[in-house]
């Protein structure tokens, strides 16, 4: 009996994306809203737990480049399947750890399994949209990112409240199985999904690159070939300087609002929803902008960079947190400015599917989301150093506000790094990369 044939079914498959980074940003975030219960638990200082997250970010550097050359061997089913099990496993494991060096244990098995979602979904996308929708559809799935966090402060709060923190760990690293079961199901490459209309199937071939190998999925790419391209060294770079300012917006916003506005996170806070729920709001928006240019006849890179610049010119305000008066304008300001950074995120990503052909994105995002973990790496050492010091002076306060200002100012350079690097861009072909 043959398959019912579903119209649009690429946007079935972009839910299903959506869904697992939903999930693995809800595993990742958790730990920044039990830190102030966990802190006095087990009496972490500021470094202490800046260790726990450079575990995190140390795996997820090396988990990048492993899933990104496994997902470009074995395919998005295949591997999209393995990093599931092994994220939601280790994020079950956080339950059983009762210091700093259990959880920095916990969080290095959950980084390792977490870094193959992006390589898998941006991959995802390469095969089942056409270039004049990858903006949107990549927005659709990094806002995940955002949703992820929302669903924590949403559910976070409720299991503390009827149970504890270890359960928090149980019941959602649960979430990822529930996911495979669908994905299972309802995943294929568009050539064997039998769901697929012909009309869609040629919407979707029509409208992407063509190469020599086109048939073959499984090529093996050549890394030193693609570390010497100006476009590998472009994405890096929006990847390395960026990705830690998100992290740290991630796993210190709850502490800092903690500690300077006195939020209880054992309830819902309205404050961090409104902010998280910004970023979703950027990750679509900056998304189709960007579309919206292309089928408006701009040209894909020129497109891409345009709203590049435009955002990187916006993330400026996030140094005026400093001036606020009260928690609100605070929250306006961060709510903006997540929200620019996930515009952002958005069209880097974008940008790598622009560049590259579909059988090295994951290659792609794989090493530059490896970059980007190496300077997660490095920051939260600059960001327990700077507000243990500040926190001596009696001065917690300050030591966010001067992180906000660097913060605020690294977009622009980094776009002017990748600008230089994209001036004579054009498609790389496969056969420059094997």
């Amino acid at each position: 009996m043959s398959a019912i044939k579903i119209r649009n079914y690429r946007w079935i498959v972009v839910a299903l994306v959506f869904i697992a980074t939903t999930i693995n940003y809800l595993d990742r975030q958790i730990i920044g809203l039990l830190k102030p219960i966990l802190e006095l638990e087990f009496n972490w200082t500021e470094t202490d737990y800046a260790r726990i997250v450079m575990a995190f970010t140390a795996a997820y550097a090396l988990g990048l480049i492993l899933s990104g050359w496994v997902i470009d061997r074995v395919g998005t089913k295949a591997g999209y399947t393995i990093t599931i099990v092994f994220w939601s496993v280790a994020g079950m494991l956080h339950a059983v750890a009762r210091s700093a060096t259990g959880f920095s244990l916990a969080r290095l098995g959950l980084g390792l399994g977490e870094a193959g979602n992006f390589p898998a979904a941006v991959k995802t996308v390469a095969e089942w949209f056409p270039k004049k929708e990858r903006g949107l559809a990549t927005g659709i799935f990094n806002s995940g990112t955002s949703v992820g966090v929302v669903v924590a402060l949403m559910i976070v709060p409720w299991i503390l409240r009827n149970y504890g923190w270890q359960e928090v760990f149980w019941i959602t690293g649960g979430f990822g199985f529930v996911w495979l079961i669908f994905w299972l199901i309802f995943y294929d490459v568009p050539s064997k999904q039998k769901r697929l209309t012909a009309e869609e199937f040629e919407l979707i071939t029509s409208g992407q690159e063509k190469t020599e190998n086109e048939a073959d999925s499984s090529v093996s790419i050549n890394w030193f070939k693609l570390l010497a391209l100006p476009q590998t060294w472009a994405f890096i770079s929006g990847k390395a300087f960026i990705d830690p300012i998100f992290w740290f917006f991630l796993f210190w916003l709850p502490s800092y609002f903690s500690s300077t506005y006195h939020l209880d996170l054992k309830k819902m806070s309205p404050e961090l929803l409104i902010i998280y729920t910004a970023t979703t709001l950027g990750s679509i928006g900056g998304g189709y902008l960007s579309s919206f240019l292309i089928k408006s006849g701009w040209p894909t890179l020129k497109a891409r960079k345009t709203v590049l610049f435009a955002f990187a010119i916006v993330e400026v305000s996030i140094i005026l947190v400093q001036f606020a008066s009260n928690v609100w304008m605070v929250v306006a300001l961060m709510s903006l400015a997540v929200a620019v950074h996930q515009a952002w995120a958005t069209n880097v990503f974008t940008i790598a599917s622009d560049l590259f052909p579909k059988q090295a994105v994951s290659s792609v995002v794989g090493i530059g989301g490896m970059a980007g973990a190496v300077g997660g790496i490095f920051f939260p050492m600059l960001v327990g150093y700077l507000l243990d010091t500040y926190k001596a002076a009696g001065n917690l306060a300050g030591g966010y506000n001067l992180l906000f200002t660097i913060c605020g100012f690294t977009y622009l350079f980094v776009w002017t790094l990748i600008h230089l690097l994209t001036r004579k861009s054009k498609l790389v072909d496969l056969n420059q990369l094997t």
